[in-house]
């Protein structure tokens, strides 16, 4: 029987044997050359030494790493290996990174193990690990972990459960000893070879070391705990050897540190600012400083930046929505610079053409200290804490 055939029948017919016939030729000819890979080569990037607007800008709470990003690029130039919890300090020498961090043979538990960890500035390769007896376990502090003047001699807190310092011979890499300093917490090196540390009953505590001995002497009270405490994350000016506090009602005090130091009298950042002090009545709502990280101190010039926001009094830890720039010598707010979105964080550089940096919520913009015109917005740039180099 014949079968009938439409045109479209036999086009159909047509490609199909020309198919078979390509298929065909295809498995006849000869097989194409194989690719040739190229072996991948591993390498270390080399930094330079840190430079003056270089950031260094922790994970967000309760993370790690602490990234390092140039603030003339806005690009990221590494990231140094500081886990959740642990208190990062920058050498005066520029020569090394210092991380005062806690590990677990299994995570989160087993054998605890307390260290010091030091860090290559060149290649962010670890150097050598100082075992010590223990330290607190808390984020967000700047003070908690400080190196003296002259970079030789660390000074971590610890807080089990009495107040103590440890402190860790960096040259020869070695633990020394532990001091204890009931009461008191938050650290600055002490020029005159130990350290001070603000107390709970309002006085400024100094341990000055003598081999294995420390005598520890207070000053007078110059802040109220209860009343009107002082932020934990205040400044330290090496060059001056000048601490400076900021009360949580706008108080600012300094204090140059010695063997007996000095600490004169407080004043208002809101009256320098030509508005109502800061108070502590209930439902009184004013400017106030507030963040984790609510100053910074350009320490040439004399310039205090300041975390600002309206609130009440004990919202402390509020983002800010200002930032208030201090003339110190002169006391007094000469701008004032408001936000686009609030902030935790601020840090300024240490040259002649300071660059600010404040963040919140993962992200890091950064400023002209001069003019506040905005240069870069860091996404993912980390939360946390700041850090600039300040060198000796």
């Amino acid at each position: 029987m014949t079968i009938p055939m439409f045109h479209g029948t036999r086009r159909l017919l047509a490609i199909s044997t020309a198919l078979l016939a390509t298929a065909a030729t295809a498995q006849t000819a000869a097989p194409a050359a194989a690719p040739v890979l190229e072996s991948e080569t591993a390498y270390t990037h080399k930094l330079p030494a840190p430079q003056p607007h270089w950031a260094f800008i922790r994970g967000a709470f309760d993370s790690g790493g602490t990234r390092i990003f140039d603030g003339d690029t806005g690009k990221m130039k590494g990231m140094i290996d500081t886990s959740k919890w642990s208190d990062m300090a920058l050498d005066p020498t520029n020569s090394f990174y210092y991380v005062s961090e806690t590990i677990w043979t299994k995570t989160i538990r087993g054998t605890r193990q307390d260290m010091v960890s030091i860090y290559d500035t060149v290649d962010l390769k670890l150097q050598a690990e100082v075992p010590m007896p223990g330290r607190l376990l808390i984020g967000e502090r700047k003070n908690n972990f400080v190196i003296s003047d002259d970079g030789k001699t660390g000074y971590v807190y610890n807080l089990s459960p009495a107040s103590s310092v440890n402190v860790i011979d960096l040259g020869k890499r070695k633990f020394v000893q532990t001091v204890d300093l009931a009461g008191c917490a938050s650290l600055m090196p002490n020029p005159a070879g130990g350290f001070s540390a603000l107390c709970g009953d309002g006085t400024l505590a100094t341990a000055l070391i003598n081999g294995k001995s420390a005598t520890i002497t207070h000053s007078a009270p110059f802040f109220s705990a209860t009343n009107d405490p002082i932020f934990d994350n205040f400044v330290y000016d090496r060059g001056k050897r000048q601490a400076t506090f900021l009360s949580y009602t706008g108080l600012i005090t300094q204090a140059t540190i010695g063997a007996t130091p000095v600490i004169g009298d407080s004043w208002s950042i809101q009256a320098a600012a030509g508005v109502r002090p800061g108070d502590t009545k209930p439902l009184d709502v004013n400017w106030l400083p507030s963040g984790r990280q609510p100053l910074a101190l350009h320490r040439a010039s004399g310039h205090l930046y300041v975390l600002m926001h309206m609130g009440e009094y004990w919202t402390q830890k509020a983002p800010a929505t200002e930032v208030w720039d201090v003339d110190l010598a002169a006391r007094k707010v000469v701008k004032r610079y408001p936000l686009k979105k609030p902030v935790e964080h601020i840090e300024v550089t240490q040259d002649a053409k300071p660059l600010i940096f404040v963040n919140g919520e993962n992200t890091t913009w950064v400023f002209d200290a001069k003019t506040f015109e905005q240069k870069f917005e860091m996404e993912r740039a980390g939360g946390g804490l700041l850090d600039t180099v300040v060198g000796r």
